[in-house]
Formats: C-alpha cells, sequence, structure tokens
C-alpha cells in the first residue's frame, strides 16, 4: 500500500515540471463513443484507440513534451454521482480516488463534477441534449394524383361525363333549332360542328382542359348543358387542385415531433435517456427544482403568521409555477431508461414509425453519430443544455494551466477544425443516404411520375390508333378509285 502511494506521489511530482510523465489517461466510456475515441483490436491481438481526442492528447503531446498510458474505466461510465452514497463512479471516481491523471473524453463541464475535478479549457463546441427518433416513412406513390378523390368519386365523375354527352347528342339530335336539324340557317357560318356522339364525347372532355371544349351546341337545350357542364368542371378542377396541392404537402411535413415540448404533449412515443448519464441529471435535476418552487410557495400559502391582505397576495386559481419537468421526468421513468446508448438506438430503430415507438434522448454528440451512420434515424428538434466538452484532471493539479495552454495554442492554429473536420465529415463510418431518403422542399418523381406514364400510355394509344387507321384506309382505297373510275366511264359514254 505504501509502495503504491509512493508511485503516485512520484507521478504527480514528476507532471510538475514539464517534461512530466502522464501516469494513466482515463477513457471510459469514451471509448465506446465514436468519433471521440474508438477502441480497436489490431492484427496483433492487441487494443488500440483511436478518434479525435486521441489525436488532441497526441497534438498536445508534442506540445508538452510527455507519455502517456491510457486505460479504460471498468464501470465505462463518464461520472455520476450517487444521490443516496454521494459517491461517484467513471471516470470522475478515477480522478478522485487519484488513480489517474487525466480523463479523456467527451465530458461536459457540470456544477457538480466541479466541485470534486477540475477542467481545462473547453476543447470543442457547446454540446447539448438531443432527441433521436425513427426517420419518418413518406409513403409514395406514382399515383398519387388519383387518390386525391376516393374510388366512388371518379366514378361518378366518369358517370356524369357519359351521361351528360350522351345528353347533349340527344338534344342536338331531337332539338329543330340545332345544326343538324336547321343547315339551311347556319350554311354561311364559318363553325358547322356536327354534335354527333363521337363529337359531344370530345366535347365534354376538353371542356375539362385549359384548352377548352371549342364552338358551343347551336341549340338552346343545348348551351344549357354545356353551360351546366363548364359550371360543374371548374367547381371539380378546383377542388381537385386545391386537395392535390395539400396531399402533396402534407406527406413531406408529417412529422409530429419538432420539439421536446412536442413530445411531452403526447402519449404514443415513449421517450427517455441513458440511465446514470448527464442527459438523466439534467431532468431530474429540473424536476427537483421544480419540486422545490412547489413547496415554497405551499408553505407561503399555508404560514398562519400571514395576515389577510398577504394571503390574498398569495391566492390564485391554478398552480402558479410550471410543472413540465416534473411530469417528463414521471414518463421518462415508466418508460424505463436504458442502461447503454447501443440499448436506446436499438429500441428506437424497433419503433413501428415517427408517430408511435420510443424517442431516445441523449448527448447531442452521439445522436450526430447514430444518424451520421444510420439512414432510419433522425435528430429532431434544436439542442437544450448546451455545455463546453473538456478534459478532467484532479483537483489543484498543475496540468490544468499546461493542458488549457496547449489547448488554446491548437485552437489559435485551428488544428481542433482539422480535427474535426476528419473525425465528422471525412469519418470513413458516414454512410451516403439514398437521395430518395433525403428531405426535400419539392414534389418527387415517386409521387409524380404516374403523369408521365399516363402520357406514355396516351402516345401508345396514338400510334395503335394511327395503325389501325392507316390499315384501315390502304384497304379501303382500291374500291374507292375502281368506284371513282367506273362513275368517270359511265359519265364519258353518255356524252359519246
Amino acid at each position: 500500500m505504501n509502495e503504491q502511494h509512493a508511485r503516485r506521489t512520484r507521478a504527480r511530482t514528476e507532471c510538475a515540471h514539464p517534461p512530466f510523465t502522464v501516469a494513466r489517461g482515463v477513457s471510459p466510456l469514451c471509448a465506446q463513443q465514436p468519433p471521440f475515441i474508438v477502441k480497436k483490436n489490431t492484427s496483433n491481438g492487441e487494443e488500440k484507440f483511436e478518434g479525435y481526442c486521441i489525436d488532441l492528447i497526441d497534438e498536445i503531446k508534442t506540445i508538452l513534451k510527455f507519455e502517456y498510458t491510457i486505460y479504460e474505466v471498468q464501470d465505462k461510465m463518464f461520472g455520476s454521482i450517487n444521490t443516496t452514497t454521494k459517491q461517484w463512479n467513471g471516470m470522475i471516481r478515477e480522478l478522485v480516488d487519484k488513480n489517474a491523471d487525466i480523463a479523456l473524453g467527451p465530458i461536459s463541464v457540470m456544477a457538480e463534477r466541479e466541485t470534486v475535478v477540475d477542467f481545462t479549457v473547453p476543447y470543442y463546441d457547446l454540446v447539448g441534449i438531443s432527441i433521436l427518433m425513427k426517420k419518418p416513412e413518406v409513403k409514395s406513390s406514382l399515383f398519387k394524383f388519383l387518390t386525391v378523390l376516393e374510388g366512388n368519386v371518379w366514378g361518378c365523375i366518369l358517370a356524369a361525363y357519359f351521361f351528360t354527352s350522351f345528353l347533349m347528342y340527344l338534344f342536338d339530335r331531337l332539338s329543330p333549332y340545332s345544326y343538324r336539324n336547321n343547315k339551311e340557317k347556319y350554311k354561311d357560318d364559318e363553325e358547322k360542328r356536327d354534335f354527333n356522339l363521337k363529337e359531344c364525347l370530345w366535347f365534354c372532355m376538353t371542356s375539362l382542359t385549359p384548352q377548352g371544349g371549342g364552338e358551343a351546341p347551336r341549340n338552346l337545350s343545348g348551351r344549357l348543358v354545356a353551360a351546366t357542364w363548364w359550371l360543374f368542371g371548374f367547381i371539380i378542377i378546383a377542388s381537385y387542385t386545391a386537395n392535390l396541392a395539400a396531399f402533396l404537402t402534407v406527406s413531406r411535413l408529417d412529422s409530429p415531433i419538432e420539439s421536446l415540448d412536442d413530445l411531452a404533449k403526447q402519449y404514443k412515443i415513449k421517450y427517455a435517456p441513458q440511465k446514470d448519464t448527464s442527459s438523466m441529471t439534467y431532468f431530474e435535476r429540473m424536476a427537483h427544482i421544480e419540486s422545490k418552487f412547489y413547496d415554497i410557495w405551499k408553505n407561503m400559502s399555508l404560514d398562519d403568521t400571514l395576515s389577510d391582505e398577504e394571503r390574498a397576495k398569495l391566492a390564485v386559481w391554478d398552480y402558479p409555477v410550471s410543472d413540465k419537468y416534473t411530469k417528463i421526468w414521471w414518463t421518462m421513468q415508466e418508460a424505463h431508461m436504458p442502461t447503454e446508448f447501443e440499448e436506446g438506438v436499438r429500441r428506437v430503430k424497433e419503433s413501428k414509425g415517427s408517430q408511435e415507438g420510443f424517442a431516445f434522448i441523449a448527448d447531442s454528440t452521439r445522436v450526430k453519430y447514430a444518424t451520421m451512420t444510420n439512414c432510419d434515424l433522425v435528430s429532431v428538434g434544436s439542442e437544450f443544455s448546451r455545455k463546453p466538452l473538456a478534459l478532467a484532471v484532479q483537483q489543484n493539479s498543475p496540468l490544468k494551466d499546461q493542458l488549457s495552454s496547449a489547448i488554446l495554442k491548437l485552437l489559435n492554429q485551428r488544428r481542433l477544425e482539422g480535427l474535426k473536420e476528419t473525425w465528422w465529415n471525412k469519418n470513413p463510418a458516414r454512410v451516403s443516404c439514398d437521395d430518395s431518403e433525403r428531405q426535400s422542399d419539392g414534389i418527387s418523381i415517386r409521387n409524380i411520375g404516374g403523369v408521365f406514364i399516363v402520357i406514355f400510355i396516351g402516345v401508345v394509344m396514338a400510334c395503335i390508333t394511327l395503325a389501325i387507321e392507316y390499315c384501315y384506309y390502304k384497304n379501303r382505297k382500291p374500291n374507292s378509285k375502281v368506284v371513282a373510275v367506273k362513275e368517270y366511264s359511265s359519265k364519258d359514254s353518255i356524252k359519246h
């Protein structure tokens, strides 16, 4: 025991004057948290650490001229305090027990931790808490424009089309004022349109398009039918256009959860942070503060020493202090907090969709890495409870100022930005998601592609019709020539 104490004392003494030796640099949970620290096995079977923090300590090593040895803490925790025993765990416990000189990793600077350890200047941007959810699956359909109206509505429109066309043909045939029955009256008109059944079908169809139906029937009864059809078509087209725009917009905006408040207002999606983490501590503390405010207000309201006037000033119809975090904390406890980060991610992936399942609340850097390596996950809302990341050392350790000086030097040289570029934007574990899975403000081909299929079908039908017309005309042409020759021959013989 005395020998171990002497070894620790010697390590601390050597650390006081550069070049010094860092006896042990601690890398607990961070070893399991890419991209800051990643533990890998080499071809020789040895463990190797790499990542943002490893490159950072190597840069500091170059500046301060020291050697270090990294080991991983057994419980793989950053460090939280047990409210019952008042004992720390994880990296903070190792520093408190003086088993290590530096706690290396993405450690959040928290007030509780600062009471037992010292922190260097931040080496990373402010990091908050984010919500990890399953990415919404936007349902797409090539013929989405047909789903705007229900099938029975389309059937009624089709029936109205054929009925109106037949009615217009019937009125044109029976009315004495139609072009068919009164050709002498309209012989000088430029437009001579005979509304047979084929022409009526064409007129009603083109009337629903911006092109228009062309010349209307001559008879008043036929024009009344046409005017009624025009009014019907205007209402149908306007309703269809409005609903189509709404359908395409809603399908892209179907994301019911946008913040922590949205999570708190619903009940279908369970949510919780990882147990014994800074995220859990944040919600536990906020709920405790609300409880304290409630006790203060209750004690003031029930104080018998107050006068009637003073008591009246405290009288309210509703409780004046929000209990938002109290309800959130209770819901989190009911949802059973994951004991590991991987468990939380697995529960999110097993969710049925973005409207029911599980939402994981965790450190934003871990959430960012999870979304960077999984195309089916998404970070929801903005960060909250942002705190800096720094290296932790023992209280009153001379390493604090030396490490802080090196970090500031690297910051001025923009080396930290280079590390961020290497381990985030150029990380080999980063996956490239399909363009179809990326949300955009435009309408995708998956929702509007059916229109092009309709054009293709129309062109194919036109080609088939052209072939039929050509074959029909070709087979009929010789007969017409014979008739013409015979007629000419008979007339010529009569003249002679």
